[in-house]
Formats: structure tokens, C-alpha cells, sequence
């Protein structure tokens, strides 16, 4: 109707699901990503998790933590569950999805592959590690969330460059995966995995710091950009 509009620069957009149950992540969802660091294409999904207090908005700051010398940034497509369901058939997976968004799953590897019995939860939930929006697009209005381009850039310079064709598990077999184990509910988070370009596996390896730019974009979906503090 173009009523009730307020200028985009006097309005904070915040993530378009704030306080999920859960935010469930997969690694090693890319085949390119596996190419990078030398690993096998896994047969099964790798499943891990994120605390939903990592969640912050499209355009809010990253904070980098004392603790971390080895921040970096994952680009990622996000599903967001809409129906309920335990067991579901990969047939039917979709139909629990409501929508798709834009993540970088922000990663300490320190803390990630060397730390803490080397579990990934520390390295991959500090406050403000899950970057999310700019907006939630609905499944309907997406032509084939397996054919998007997905992109990451550092301070303009491009570091992720992939579409979601080349994902290992897509998104109905991760559906269907996770609720083997676990009860999907309405505003569940279900990051995909992210294609290769990441900064530890570069040679030699680059990390954020403070004052970065990260801008992750996936085709349809749109475009978050967060700075490093």
C-alpha cells in the first residue's frame, strides 16, 4: 500500500528469528569445502549446533573474542522449519520449511579444532557468531534454493564464490536426517554448511580482525554485512 513506511537508515533490522529452540549446523556440506582441506565427502551429514545466543542481526557488529586468534568467517544458506515433525520423509521434507535466509557461521578455530577435546561448540557459538538475514524468504517465492549463488567478501575482496548445487546433503535430506534424532519445531535453524574459501585453509591461513568487513550474499535471499569489533 506504501503506508506506514519509516526510512531504511532510521530502522535496525534484527535477525528474522531471534530466539529459536535450536540452531542446528552441518559440516562438510560442500564438495569443494572437502577438496580444500583434503577430506573425504562424509556418507552421513555432520551435525553440530550453535547456542541460539550467537544469533545477532544482518548488520550488527561481530565481536572478536579475547580468547580467539583464529576468527573466521562461513557463508551459509538457512532453512527455517515452519511444521513441526519427528521422522519426516525426505519426500515430504520441504513442506516443513518455511523459508530460507542468509548465515555466516563465524567460527574461532582455535577453539574448533584444537580446543576443548576438539568438540566444536566453544569454537562455534561465542555471542555473535551467528550473523542472520537480512530477511526471511518464504520457500514459495524461492525458484530452486539448490541453484543459488552464495558468495563471501572480506573487506571487498572475495573469498567465497560457489552455488548451493555443489551441497553434498541438500536441504531435504538434512531435514529428514536431523529429525531422526530430534523433534523439528516452528523456528528451528538449520545452517547448511558453506562452500570452500574460508580463511583457514588458505595458504598461508587469514583470519579476522578487528575492523573487517564480512559481507555474505546469497542469490534471492539477499545480503548481510558485518563488521568486526
Amino acid at each position: 500500500s506504501g503506508q506506514h513506511r519509516v526510512p531504511r537508515a532510521t530502522a535496525q533490522l534484527l535477525a528474522p528469528v531471534g530466539d529459536p529452540e535450536k540452531v542446528i549446523c552441518v559440516g562438510l556440506n560442500y564438495h569443494d569445502h572437502c577438496q580444500e582441506q583434503g577430506v573425504k565427502v562424509p556418507k552421513e551429514p555432520l551435525i553440530f549446533s550453535k547456542f541460539p545466543s550467537a544469533i545477532t542481526g544482518p548488520f550488527d557488529d561481530i565481536v572478536h573474542p579475547q580468547d580467539t586468534s583464529e576468527l573466521d568467517w562461513e557463508a551459509e544458506l538457512a532453512a527455517v522449519i515452519g511444521k513441526r515433525g519427528r521422522h519426516i520423509e525426505e519426500a515430504a521434507a520441504l513442506q516443513h520449511v518455511l523459508g530460507f535466509t542468509v548465515a555466516n557461521d563465524v567460527s574461532a578455530r582455535d577453539w574448533q579444532m584444537r580446543r576443548n577435546g576438539r568438540q566444536w561448540l566453544l569454537g562455534k557459538t561465542f555471542d555473535t557468531f551467528c550473523p542472520l538475514g537480512p530477511a526471511l524468504v518464504t520457500r514459495e517465492a524461492v525458484a530452486d534454493v539448490h541453484n543459488l549463488r552464495i558468495r563471501c567478501s572480506v573487506n571487498g575482496q572475495r573469498m567465497q564464490d560457489s552455488n548451493t548445487c555443489h551441497l553434498i546433503f541438500g536441504v531435504p535430506a538434512l531435514v529428514a536426517w536431523v529429525s531422526r534424532f530430534v523433534t523439528l519445531v516452528p523456528g528451528d535453524i538449520l545452517l547448511t554448511g558453506t562452500p570452500a574459501g574460508v580463511g583457514v585453509f588458505r595458504k598461508p591461513p587469514v583470519f579476522l580482525k578487528r575492523g573487517d568487513e564480512v559481507q555474505c550474499e546469497i542469490e534471492e535471499l539477499g545480503t548481510i554485512c558485518n563488521r568486526v569489533v
